[in-house]
């Protein structure tokens, strides 16, 4: 078993993302509905957070439904509805204890007005909270947030509000969902896919990659471990070469 003390004599990630994968395959394996696995996914996530807590990641922003997602049956999407809606009164407590500030990002004009409002609400009440920030996609695609930043950012420069010369990346990252939140140094995938699916594609360009066969639902706190241990072993060199340094020894 890998030991939180253990972890901490080496640098944590301070911002971990999660593409929480798998759920309804769990749930199929089992010959349950897809929304158990769903609701087993939620489960995973609680315990998660408390990993998080544990290591002194400061920022941990998981994938939970991507615009395409709209396009599954009514029936999932409807029970999955409900059940954020549910997640952000019965989660409220836990959060609150453990000073826990939630945030969610996507295209919220895209969901139901009762789950606008429970979120919203969950925001307002935790907005203090400073021991971690839990963002959640929801209802949300990376090329969506940059084509929606492309159009803010074309509008403040026809209102004369920046200058077009003045854009670079930092201004560009002002104008993207997350912000300010620094970039994920991890992002974890679950359930044996091995690819990004459209999920902060700007801000992942020197993230570290962890892909996992383990479905979203039996991923556990050990699990968020062993990603974090995976991660203290690479090199980040963000585009540059490695300076080898050696000492000049000086005989007399």
């Amino acid at each position: 078993m890998i030991s939180v003390e253990e972890l901490k004599q080496n640098p944590i990630p301070e911002h971990v993302a999660i593409i929480m994968d798998g759920n309804g395959r769990w749930a199929k394996e089992r010959g349950l509905e897809r929304i158990e696995g769903h609701q087993k996914g939620a489960t995973a996530l609680r315990n998660v957070l408390q990993a998080a807590l544990a290591t002194g990641v400061k920022y941990l922003t998981v994938y939970a439904f991507s615009i395409e997602n709209w396009q599954r049956p009514d029936n999932e999407v409807s029970a999955l509805m409900t059940l954020f809606v549910n997640a952000c009164s019965n989660e409220l407590e836990n959060l609150t204890k453990h000073h826990i500030r939630f945030h969610v990002i996507g295209n919220l004009d895209l969901l139901p007005q009762n789950c606008r409002q429970s979120l919203q609400e969950t925001e307002i009440a935790t907005q203090n909270n400073t021991a971690l920030q839990l963002t959640v996609a929801l209802s949300y695609g990376s090329r969506w947030e940059i084509v929606h930043a492309a159009k803010m950012l074309a509008k403040d420069i026809k209102n004369n509000l920046i200058d077009i010369e003045s854009i670079d990346n930092q201004v560009f990252t002002k104008y993207l969902q997350t912000y300010p939140l620094p970039d994920p140094d991890l992002l974890i995938r679950t359930s044996k896919e091995v690819r990004i699916s459209n999920f902060l594609l700007w801000q992942i360009a020197y993230t570290e990659l962890y892909f996992t066969d383990i479905y979203w639902p039996d991923f556990t706190e050990q699990d968020f471990y062993a990603a974090i241990a995976e991660f203290q072993k690479r090199e980040r060199r963000f585009g540059k070469i490695k300076e080898l340094k050696k000492e000049l020894k000086i005989e007399n």
